[in-house]
């Protein structure tokens, strides 16, 4: 079918073998090109070109896998067709490949193959006439034609048909109109097989069809099975009137509504199969009508949007995250109180606040269960376990557990997520935890909350606002989501070691459950109920194997750390666990080496050197593996000269003793400070000074000479020890006080008190806070008498009964008071020198 004295193609064509599509004469399609030859193929003939007649390439389907391709040249379709490039766009990502736009022209038939490589160049033989595209349509075939001019006739009305059925405001289908009436009939099979949603195997039957009556023939099936699902559509959108408008969507080379018509090929039909799927999961995911319509909007502009838009992903994304989030999936709770009871007790000793508030939260999830996750705050010194009983909190309850890190985190974007307008948007933690969790009443661990950091990017503390405000979060948006979300089911439990860097509206928000030191007892239970066995079975050992008595317990916690947690401790234990599965394995080794040589005298001797079993850590071998003790009992020792006292500090790390010196040297009367002190402290220095020499006749405080003013003719010096350790605060007012008076008046201070307040300029004593964490240092330390402001007894309350027995508490409201009792047999010039009662519980 050559056409004689038409326009004719070129007679040798270089190649393009596609694996994807099927170009038909008269079509625009879009290849990616990524195979040696055709990347050869587009840089030597494509881009160096300088001609027309170089624009037009040989189009091959290559039905061979692209898996399996290799250099060999695979077998060529008989039947191709001629197109010219219309665009060439190059890209290096993700790997180097050109996209070429190509408009087919005709169809063509390989005689033979002139070379192979660098690419494919074939000589051909024109099988179409290229005239047929510039002819009126009045020229072409008639209805006089016999059977293919019925055949003409039914094919285009069944085209008109089809365009009766499509939206003609659409521009597209008003194009489509005018290419039906301005196209000869010879040519539609082609250009509407092309159109229409039809696979690489259908098209290729359209292609090999040479004569124009099997090309109808072949194309007229098509044609009618999208008539016939457009009427099926319709059918289904008057039985279902809320049912969504099908939208014209418009691509290069073709049109397509919706999901009926389309250019593309079989890997479209899968992506309309996965919208399928994702518009199944999006009526399944039972989600609040509003975020349903955010969906449903959502999925409709996914329909529409072709896969190689950037956008295509990002709606894809979002949708995917909409379904998989658990809007209403809720795992039981279990509320059975006195297992829960049992649990806690098991995993955790002590903590007897923290355990009687879960239970309280599990009575009343008994008498109504709708009541809302509560928010809790667990404040305390490191190592005391707030985030393992958060952990055991979720176990009791039956719950998912999840644990976000805010410890540095200065974006607020990581608390409410991104818009989704930004590249590489994602959304917040919060809803990214609900996803991971896959219900919607899990217990959020909020580990850190007290070292959020504040940016340029926001104040993600700020953020936390809304998520923990029982009246706000039952709305949550995060930024992406841009739907509200339901956080009320949800526990949450955040952690910090101190309240001070906490926002106040923050803290506002947050039930703050205190979680103080352990005493030393607690740790030695701690110790033989958890610590060792852990360390032991992390060590392959037994308890067979070693053995720590208590006597050794208390004295790693007393002379080898000194800390509120017991961090410390299981190190130390977990070192003496080390040290002893050096020896059993020497023993293992030793074992094996008998029974593989015969007995001997040096096998006798190392026989001999073999630990007994099991091995017990007893104070010589303690020393031994953990060397010299670090802390000793210098409480007593430091205290044997005037102008020594002992005060208490708390930390974030828990309660300190602090000493506090002072020396005097002949000058002017100025007053020195040292130890890294803050304004308040250095203010608590100079009421003490002032108090002093406001009643130093009446304590009978000299200076240096004995005159009645301490300060005439001296220099006073106070320093805090450990200079390197910042320190401020009031509560060292009163150990100031003593500590000046024991210096001016040369008397001793006694070597058993340790005290803490905040004085004023009349020489009341204020109340301070952090007495738990003090006392149980002062404990630690081996004080018996601990000096506290009357108005802090009632925080005495909080300590454990042991603690209390050990140690005797006088409550001052003024410094006489604390200086009668903290001398041995009063102070001169007290009101009162008789001892103080200890003071007891009222529990």
């Amino acid at each position: 079918m050559s056409s004689s004295g038409g326009i004719q193609i070129p007679s040798r064509l270089p190649l393009l073998l596609t694996h994807e599509g099927v170009l038909l004469p008269g079509s625009t399609v879009r290849f990616s090109v990524d195979s040696p030859r055709n990347m050869h193929l587009v840089k030597h003939r494509l881009l160096k070109g300088t001609s027309l007649k170089s624009t037009i390439i040989g189009v091959i389907p290559n039905t061979k896998d692209p898996e399996h391709d290799t250099d060999d040249l695979p077998t060529l379709h008989k039947i191709g067709t001629a197109g010219i490039a219309v665009q060439v766009v190059g890209s290096n990502w993700p790997k180097p490949h050109y996209t070429l736009l190509i408009t087919g022209l005709c169809r063509f038939s390989v005689s033979s193959l002139l070379k192979e490589r660098p690419f494919v160049l074939a000589e051909v033989e024109q099988l179409d006439k290229l005239e047929q595209y510039t002819t009126p349509a009045t020229e072409g075939v008639t209805a006089e034609d016999g059977e293919l001019g019925e055949l003409s006739q039914k094919f285009y009305q069944a085209a008109v048909q089809l365009l009766g059925m499509l939206d003609m405001s659409v521009p597209v289908v008003a194009k489509f109109r005018r290419l039906l009436d301005s196209l000869p009939r010879e040519t539609l099979p082609d250009v509407v097989a092309s159109m229409i949603r039809t696979s690489n195997k259908e098209k290729l039957q359209v292609l090999d069809a040479l004569s124009l009556e099997e090309r109808f023939k072949k194309a007229l099936p098509m044609l009618t099975r999208q008539i016939e699902g457009l009427k099926l559509l319709q059918k289904t959108r008057k039985m279902n009137p809320d049912n969504e408008k099908r939208v014209l969507s418009v691509r290069k080379g073709g049109v397509f509504p919706g999901r009926q018509f389309n250019l593309d090929e079989e890997d479209e039909d899968d992506d309309g199969d996965d919208t399928v799927a994702l518009e199944r999961k999006v009526h399944g995911a039972n989600m609040p009508e509003a975020a349903f319509r955010v969906c449903l909007k959502e999925l409709k502009r996914l329909k529409k949007m072709p896969q190689s838009m950037p956008e295509y992903a990002l709606t894809r994304n979002y949708l995917d995250l909409m379904v998989e989030l658990p809007w209403s999936k809720s795992t039981k709770d279990c509320l059975d109180i006195q297992a829960a009871r049992t649990l806690l007790d098991n995993d955790h000793y002590a903590m007897d606040k923290l355990k009687r508030r879960v239970l309280e939260y599990l009575a009343v999830r008994q008498l109504k269960s709708s009541l809302k996750g509560p928010i809790l705050c667990f404040v305390g010194p490191p190592g005391v376990g707030k985030t393992s009983v958060g952990r055991s909190i979720a176990r009791t309850l039956g719950r998912e557990f999840h644990r976000i890190a805010l410890g540095g985190v200065c974006d607020q974007s990581d608390i409410r997520g991104h818009r989704r307008t930004y590249v590489g948007s994602m959304p917040g933690r919060i809803i990214n935890g609900l996803k991971t969790v896959g219900v919607n009443n899990p217990v959020f661990l909020l580990d850190e909350v007290d070292k959020l950091g504040k940016s340029l990017q926001g104040d993600p503390a700020a953020a936390l606002l809304e998520v923990l405000d029982p009246e706000q979060n039952h709305s949550f948006t995060d930024h992406y989501l841009n739907v509200a979300f339901d956080l009320s089911q949800v526990l949450f439990i955040a952690t910090a070691n101190t309240t001070a860097t906490i926002p106040p509206a923050l803290l506002d928000r947050m039930e703050v459950l205190q979680v103080p030191g352990y005493t030393q007892e607690e740790k030695v239970e701690i110790a033989h109920r958890h610590l060792i066995p852990n360390q032991l079975e992390q060590h392959g050992l037994t308890p067979q194997q070693l053995h720590i008595p208590q006597d050794t317990t208390q004295d790693i916690i007393t002379r080898y750390t000194r800390e509120a947690g017991v961090r410390s401790l299981e190190r130390k234990i977990g070192a003496i666990c080390r040290a002893v599965a050096v020896k059993v394995a020497e023993g293992h080794r030793v074992t094996k080496t008998e029974a593989l040589t015969s007995e001997g005298p040096a096998q006798q001797g190392d026989k001999a050197a073999l630990p007994e079993m099991p091995i017990v850590i007893d104070h010589i071998a303690l020393k031994d593996i953990l060397g010299p003790p670090i802390f000793e009992m210098e409480v007593s020792e430091r205290l044997t000269l005037p102008g020594v006292a002992l005060g208490l500090a708390w930390t974030p790390l828990g309660g300190e003793i602090m000493f506090v010196e002072a020396s005097r040297t002949e000058g002017e009367g100025q007053l020195t400070l040292t130890g890294q002190l803050g304004d308040v402290m250095k203010e608590s220095a100079h009421l003490a000074i002032s108090w002093l020499r406001a009643n130093a006749k009446t304590y009978q405080l000299t200076n240096m000479v004995g005159g009645p003013d301490p300060l005439e003719g001296t220099d006073i010096h106070l320093h805090f020890p450990a200079g390197a350790v910042t320190k401020d605060g009031p509560s060292a007012g009163v150990t100031i006080v003593t500590c000046l008076a024991s210096l001016f008046s040369g008397r001793l201070v006694r070597s058993d008190v340790a005290m803490t307040g905040e004085i004023t300029l009349r020489g009341l004593v204020l109340p301070v806070g952090g007495i738990k964490d003090k006392v149980l240092a002062a404990h630690r330390a081996g004080v018996k008498r601990v000096i506290l402001p009357k108005r802090n007894e009632k925080d005495l309350e909080e300590l454990p009964a042991n603690v209390r027995a050990d140690l005797d508490f006088v409550t001052t409201g003024n410094l006489d008071e604390v200086l009668s009792a903290a001398f041995d047999g009063g102070f001169p010039g007290t009101t009162s020198t008789h001892t103080h009662p200890q003071l007891t519980s009222k529990l």
